[in-house]
């Protein structure tokens, strides 16, 4: 998910501000946003809109087409974009029948939105909120009218009394209905009231009561802030007297109002304003659902060229296995986890055919070889001992008839003849060993020990050498014939060995050193060989071709231990490997368990 945002951050951030644009414009409409409603204003953020729209498209567009070229394209099977096509169109489809239905629906509710009926409502909510006010004002006018006569009329019986006065207040205040009563001065002192002492006296303004100086009708007085209605009246009988009388209105009342007030406002901006929110609302509908699909189709982009890549790394795989090249891999990709399996199954199979391949082929060969040594060892062995039989017959018959000095020539080529006979029945006998070689016999064998005596071994031969010997385990156990696996490392090290003394013929401070490595592994174990001997630069044709019969590098080898030694790894279920170094040589031999 953080490389998809990553790889998209400049979509993301375009997708962001377009969107945000689209809800700057929408709340533009309904003057509820920061920008100014007018006709220049609108138009610009209009342009805006549609300029970010095209531009989203195209970045879009560019970003699934370098999708598809850079995932699909280079897969090269029509299946993929097939597959791609098809599921791009299914989230297509549903996306665009969904943006019209929704389109006409947020349309079609506008429409009711501002049905009559709806209106009527509206309008008649605020009514009746105002004739609410509009009702408490006029009972408090009249109220405070029939208090003041009241009061008038009651001038010789209060005498100025507080307490009379306050018995009288309190019976107009149960009376009228209202909250508070009070009778005050010109600069608005309190004379008498229905208050107690701990409650607060709210004077009114000065506008209120200047206006009833010197007029005897009743003013009312709204203060919606405070939640009261209120009216004064100047006392006619009185001198520099006024009655001030309190109606507490619902607390909500002024929230209801205001509220009210404002819903209308609004009702009204957003009829006026239907068309452009439409339009605001399908830009956004529009960007929402063009990045929605953006997603949809870079997800189906990615997880089917992670799915068909690993398809056609297998058919290309098997087409190169078809022609016969076992050296075709499927290449490990991050897919999903039973492609991966697939994948290394798969990889594993090819190993399995190009190891029984490389087996049928060393076996023919062997076989092969095998069978022109038998034939070679029978044609060559039958004509030497009737010439070992005519040299002992002409030493004999003609070796007391020269001179002393013919007879000296005459044992030097008698010799020469028989260290040539020699040498013809060692090659006949190395022959005779290829040809008759025997099958393995299995048993449980410690290498390590079995190492440890062809070191030791060989070191009597040729204690100049340095040989380290080092493995991971105390004792690593592999099926094998002791005998032939016993050849096996005691020609390898013999090669190594051989190989250094080339190279001392030609530098005598050359490095002697030869360093084994037994590891064992989870599914085999490796063998490394690695001299400081002449290596292969003076191998003539390829590292492979040592492993062939009668390819010697040697003056006087006969070219068959080492095809002997790949013969035997090969039946132990191994491999061996060649592999040149900067300086000497490294072999790397792999039982698998």
């Amino acid at each position: 998910m953080s490389n998809f945002i990553k790889k998209n951050i400049y979509l993301i951030l375009l997708f962001i501000i377009t969107l945000s644009i689209g809800f700057l414009t929408f709340l533009t409409f309904i003057d509820k946003g920061f920008i100014e409603l007018s006709e220049k204003n609108l138009q610009f953020l209009l342009v805006l809109n549609i300029i970010l729209l095209l531009s989203l498209f195209v970045f879009i567009f560019v970003e699934i087409k370098k999708a598809i070229k850079s995932d699909i394209d280079k897969d090269g099977l029509n299946s993929n974009k097939k597959y791609i096509t098809y599921f791009a169109l299914f989230t297509l489809i549903p996306s665009v029948l969904i943006s019209i239905f929704s389109l006409f629906l947020f349309s079609f509710a506008l429409e009711k939105y501002f049905d009559k009926k709806v209106t009527t409502v509206v309008n008649n909510s605020y009514e009746l909120a105002r004739n609410y006010v509009d009702e408490i004002r006029n009972k408090i006018q009249s109220d405070i009218v029939l208090i003041a006569f009241d009061t008038n009329k009651s001038k010789n019986f209060l005498n100025d009394n507080k307490d009379e006065y306050k018995r009288f207040l309190d019976t107009q205040k149960l009376i009228r209905n209202v909250d508070e009563v009070h009778i005050i001065n010109t600069n608005k002192e309190l004379l008498f009231t229905t208050l107690n002492d701990n409650q607060p006296y709210i004077a009114p303004v000065d506008k209120a009561l200047n206006l009833v100086l010197d007029d005897d009708r009743p003013l009312k007085i709204i203060d919606a802030p405070l939640n009261i209605s209120a009216a004064i009246m100047r006392l006619q009988n009185f001198n520099d007297r006024f009655i001030y009388v309190v109606k507490y209105l619902d607390k909500d009342i002024s929230r209801y109002l205001t509220e009210s007030e404002e819903a209308i406002n609004f009702y009204y901006t957003v009829e006026e304003k239907s068309t452009g929110i439409k339009l605001s609302f399908a830009i956004i509908y529009i960007v929402v659902v063009s990045v929605l699909l953006f997603v949809s189709i870079s997800i189906a982009i990615r997880f089917s060229s992670r799915f068909f890549r690993s398809i056609n790394n297998l058919i290309f795989a098997s087409t190169s296995i078809g022609q016969g090249n076992f050296d075709a891999k499927v290449p490990e990709v991050k897919t999903d986890k039973d492609l991966e399996i697939l994948n290394k199954n798969f990889n594993l199979m090819i190993d399995r055919l190009k190891n029984q391949q490389e087996k049928l082929i060393i076996n023919e060969r062997h076989e092969a070889w095998g069978s022109l040594a038998r034939k070679l060892a029978h044609e060559i062995k039958n004509p030497l001992t009737p010439i070992q039989l005519t040299i002992d017959r002409l030493k004999n018959k003609y070796a007391d008839q020269l001179t002393d000095s013919d007879q000296s020539n005459f044992r030097d080529n008698l010799k020469i003849i028989n260290n040539q006979i020699k040498q013809i029945e060692k090659l006949v006998n190395e022959f005779s060993d290829f040809a008759r070689m025997p099958k393995p016999v299995f048993h449980k064998n410690n290498l390590i020990n079995l190492l440890n005596e062809n070191i030791k071994l060989l070191q009597e031969l040729d204690n100049s050498i340095e040989i380290v010997f080092s493995n991971t385990s105390e004792e690593i156990s592999l099926d094998s014939d002791k005998e032939q696996i016993s050849r096996v490392f005691f020609n390898l090290i013999k090669n190594s060995i051989e190989s250094i003394h080339q190279k001392l013929e030609k530098d005598t401070n050359a490095n002697k050193k030869i360093t084994i490595e037994l590891n064992d592994h989870n599914s085999h174990i490796s063998l490394i060989i690695v001299d400081s001997g002449i290596g292969f630069k003076n191998l003539k044709g390829t590292v492979k071709d040592i492993l062939n019969p009668y390819f010697t590098t040697k003056k006087h080898g006969s070219g068959l231990g080492l095809s002997i030694v790949n013969k035997i790894i090969n039946d132990h279920n191994g491999n061996i490997k060649f592999i040149p170094i900067s300086d000497g040589a490294k072999i790397e031999v792999k039982f698998l368990k």
